[in-house]
């Protein structure tokens, strides 16, 4: 998988920042006062920063921007980027210059003046989260990252901080590059490998295979892969690191390639439907960060791994089939499949796990992007605290997400003539339509979050702390919720 940058941290060497390759970057607040790192660059700079400092060009930036002195005199380094960033920065921001600093760096060394700066661990982690790039399928030898390094004046006490948030870079990376893969490479197989090899960092993982699903009557997801020639699989990632309580269960959609199926897509774009498996990769990538930090809590992560294709022994519209749960579904479209992916695996995991909560994650609905684009996730959910304890999550880590509405009157969209439900109910309020649908295959005395990602998982420029691409969207906010309410 991609790793994200080693960032190392050390003391304040200030005879070592002459001799320093590559990029320095130095921080400067609002009226532009310099530190004592930034005072030696400015002495070996002959005044350069100073003049910076009290130029509009300095002053136009908003904090966490950055503007670069290039090729510097009386320093060794190409360039000295300096971040407009208070010395007590808010979270937000601290990011966002790290982000700054990860972007512009583009391989080469990196020597980070960060002195007493408050909040220099989640610099480091902004940086580490802007600086990625999938390469896995490139022919040509990737480009070796230069070693990045923080100067601070407790470099213990930084470290020790910044090591939960390496533990999140880590669990993003995996997501995004989950993601990113082709589908001819991240088959259902291999993408049950991947996660079973997780195994090595202390998850539990099982692998549910064709037949046991079919065992256990979950129709509604193997009607979903019949299709294909790839196998349907459930993997269930146990991580129990809390007392004796029941765990939280994350659920996700693992569509690994999305043709609509008889319900065929048209051609235009339908390469992006890589990346409809998101919903399944945000929850792995929570997994992983879960384990590497160690954390003091009980998650169960499972996800439905399918692909839908066009076949001989493709479901059809008009087909009837039945869940887990033992109600029956008309198929109207074959393209809405993921809700049948979900509904089985949301009804496992209520029957196997009897979990405290359940939050599913899902490219789901087009509709959720024309209501709110690509700046928020859509979230539903059947109680107002459980929600609202996402939505401060959500806030506190910067990725957008919005309440939508759940209410029975939807439900008639939803009413078939000769089965308990359809699977789709019309062009009107569609991804309220689907909440609707997944709703019904939860417990009412089970607390649920559904979480529309299909705007954010993926997008075609670049975010603050992403290239254009996978985002990794939920791993940081799923991962605080759980640090907020499920850790002691």
């Amino acid at each position: 998988m991609t790793m994200p940058v080693t960032i190392n941290f050390k003391d304040i060497d200030l005879d070592a920042i002459a001799e320093a390759v590559g990029r320095i970057v130095v921080f400067l607040p609002e009226g532009g006062k310099l530190d004592q790192t930034a005072r030696r660059v400015n002495r070996l700079t002959r005044g350069a920063l100073a003049r910076f400092a009290e130029s509009s060009s300095f002053s136009d930036l908003k904090s966490g921007d950055a503007a670069d002195l290039a090729f510097p005199t009386g320093l060794a380094a190409d360039a000295v980027q300096v971040v407009r960033l208070d010395r007590k920065p808010k979270i937000a921001d601290a990011r966002k210059a790290g982000a700054a600093i990860g972007k512009a760096k583009k391989g080469k060394p990196l020597l980070v003046l960060a002195g007493n700066l408050g909040r220099a661990a989640e610099v480091s982690l902004g940086l580490a989260l802007r600086c990625y790039a999938f390469n896995e399928r490139k022919s040509a030898e990737p480009t070796e990252e230069g070693v990045v390094e923080f100067m601070v004046s407790k470099p213990d006490a930084v470290a020790a901080e910044a090591s939960d948030g390496a533990a999140l870079a880590e669990g993003v990376f995996f997501c995004r590059d989950l993601v990113s893969e082709p589908a001819n490479v991240l088959t259902t197989e291999d993408y049950a490998a991947r996660l079973a090899a997780m195994q090595e960092l202390g998850l539990d993982v099982e692998i549910l295979e064709e037949d046991q699903l079919a065992e256990l009557g979950m129709r509604c997801l193997l009607a979903v892969g019949q299709g294909s020639e790839s196998p349907s699989k459930v993997v269930v990632m146990r991580w129990n690191g809390g007392g004796d309580e029941p765990p939280l269960a994350l659920v996700g959609k693992g569509v690994v390639f999305d043709t609509g199926g008889i319900s065929l897509k048209p051609a235009g774009g339908m390469e992006d439907m890589t990346m409809d498996m998101g919903g399944s990769a945000v929850v792995c990538g929570v997994m992983r960060a879960l384990a590497l930090r160690r954390a003091k809590a009980n998650v169960v992560g499972l996800v439905g791994l399918v692909e839908n294709m066009p076949d001989g022994r493709a479901i059809r519209p008009g087909d009837v089939v039945k869940s887990m749960k033992g109600d029956t579904v008309e198929i109207i479209n074959t393209d809405a499949e993921g809700r049948l992916v979900l509904a089985d695996v949301l009804w496992y995991a209520q029957q196997q796990f009897k979990p405290t909560g359940i939050i599913d994650l899902a490219t789901l609905t087009g509709a959720i992007i024309i209501g709110l684009g690509h700046e928020k996730a859509g979230v539903f959910s059947n109680r107002d605290s459980f929600a609202d304890d996402f939505l401060k999550a959500a806030d506190q880590e910067g990725e957008g997400a919005w309440r939508m509405p759940l209410d029975p009157a939807y439900d008639k969209q939803l009413k078939s003539q000769i089965a308990d439900m359809k699977n789709v109910g019309g062009r009107p309020a569609g991804s309220v339509t689907a909440a609707q649908f997944l709703q019904r295959f939860v417990d009412e005395e089970t607390p649920w979050i559904h979480l529309d990602i299909a705007g954010v998982a993926s997008v075609k420029s670049d975010t603050t702390l992403s290239p254009k691409g996978a985002t990794g969207w939920g791993v940081l906010t799923l991962d605080r919720m759980i640090r907020n309410s499920y850790e002691g």
